[in-house]
């Protein structure tokens, strides 16, 4: 009887073990978030997994696709929660918070490893490190957009015989001609409500030629009277050549009325020339960048509004979260996502390829880019409150110029006035001036 039961808990104590090795031999399972999913890019995310997976057989990756318009709040909840994933996908405007509350890991230690780096943009990558005081990387881009940009139907203007604007009366003109309310077209739409004050923004540094976003006084720059010019004129098109519609539109419902046909020209990046493609003909559309300023400038921006992946500091398994993000980063991935998405990639390797000047969407990026007068505005992201006072003071506000309950000067000042408290309290408590 006590031989049986040594036995018998000899066999018990080896399957433990065996059952205990197995566990620890398994393959790791990464959580990943991915925050800009939807029938345009989440099958295409879906294969890169795919391939790292096939590649990294000791890997697992746990896909959670989310809407652009919920990510945010997601992760938000998650980090107060301290439930947050491995890997997520992020937004240059998301970082600061995360970084300042100690949520996200740095990539430093881990780029000594991937023989890739060195091949992406140095523009881009200084750009995303501006953001943390401490200059370190807390997101690796895979993809990068340019603002101001515009998509415009090509079949309506060649009708009408107009070109993409040289002057911004020309880019005035154009969205007068074409105009038809009798057949429920209009030549422009505005973005009035999630994501519009970015675009904005965009807008009004291309006009105004600034290229800061603070005095040296630490005083916005939003509220300068070329702002207020441009703002105007933007308004006195709403409900006469755009839709009333357009005082509540977020990214889908501006390119849905593009692409339906309703309207000729709209301004969003890159992004969207998927869902172009998809909806129209080649032919049908096009896609050209801001006019100069009158100071000859050509302010744009393009390191601040990259896209790419981070790591968050809870993860238990760093090392294997960071070969997921060197390899949805490296040129083969990039080359194969931004193709689809229409964006162009960080990596210089992929940049060069041939696909990139054959489209014309991209090869106009490029070449403003490129261009001897371009200039890269600094979008403060690194301020903390930057994303909540677009969300919660400039949007609204600009809503309600829109509904004629707010004057232009009255709103940017209101704008103004808000990033200018956020930047003082930045410098006092963060830089430490």
């Amino acid at each position: 009887m006590k031989k049986a039961v040594v036995v018998l808990a000899l066999l018990l104590s080896m399957a433990m073990l065996v059952a205990g090795g197995s566990k620890e031999s398994g393959p790791v399972t990464l959580e990943f978030w991915y925050e800009n999913a939807g029938p345009a890019r989440t099958p295409y995310i879906e294969e890169l997994i795919s391939r790292f997976e096939a590649e990294n057989p000791d890997i697992k990756v746990h896909l959670v696709a989310l809407a652009n318009s919920e990510a945010k709040q997601k992760y938000d909840v998650a980090v107060a929660s301290k439930e947050t994933p491995d890997v997520a996908g992020f937004q240059c405007q998301w970082l600061s918070g995360y970084i300042m509350n100690g949520a996200l890991c740095p990539l430093d230690d881990y780029l000594a490893s991937w023989d890739e780096y060195e091949d992406q943009s140095p523009t881009i990558i200084n750009g995303i490190r501006a953001i943390a005081s401490d200059n370190k990387l807390y997101m690796m881009p895979n993809s990068y957009n340019y603002g101001p940009m515009y998509w415009a139907r090509a079949d309506w203007y060649a009708e009408k015989g107009l070109k993409a604007p040289e002057t911004w009366d020309e880019f005035f003109s154009n969205i007068e001609a074409t105009t038809d309310p009798a057949n429920g077209t209009y030549g422009y739409s505005i973005r009035g409500g999630a994501g519009g004050p970015d675009e904005l923004t965009y807008l009004m540094y291309a006009y105004s030629g600034i290229d800061y976003p603070f005095t040296e006084d630490g005083k916005s720059t939003i509220n300068d009277p070329k702002h207020v010019e441009i703002i105007q004129r933007i308004v006195d098109l709403y409900g006469v050549c755009t839709p009333q519609s357009d005082i509540t539109n977020a990214y889908k419902e501006l390119v849905a009325a593009f692409d339906s046909g309703t309207v000729g020209c709209i301004q969003h990046n890159l992004g969207s020339y998927g869902e172009h493609s998809q909806a129209l003909e080649q032919d049908q559309f096009f896609a050209f960048v801001a006019p100069l300023a009158d100071n000859g400038k050509r302010v744009a921006s393009f390191a601040s509004n990259a896209v790419g992946f981070g790591m968050f500091n809870n993860s238990k398994h760093k090392e294997e979260a960071f070969r997921f993000i060197s390899f949805m980063c490296s040129a083969e991935s990039q080359s194969y996502f931004n193709q689809i998405s229409g964006q162009l990639p960080i990596s210089q390797i992929a940049a060069n390829e041939d696909w990139v000047q054959e489209r014309q969407h991209l090869a106009v990026v490029v070449d403003a880019v490129n261009g001897e007068t371009t200039v890269s505005f600094p979008f403060p992201y690194y301020l903390p409150d930057y994303a909540a006072i677009n969300s919660s003071v400039a949007q609204p506000a600009f809503q309600a110029v829109l509904a004629g309950q707010m004057t232009v000067e009255d709103f940017l000042d209101q704008w103004a006035d808000a990033l200018t408290a956020a930047y003082a309290e930045y410098n006092e408590y963060v830089v430490g001036k």
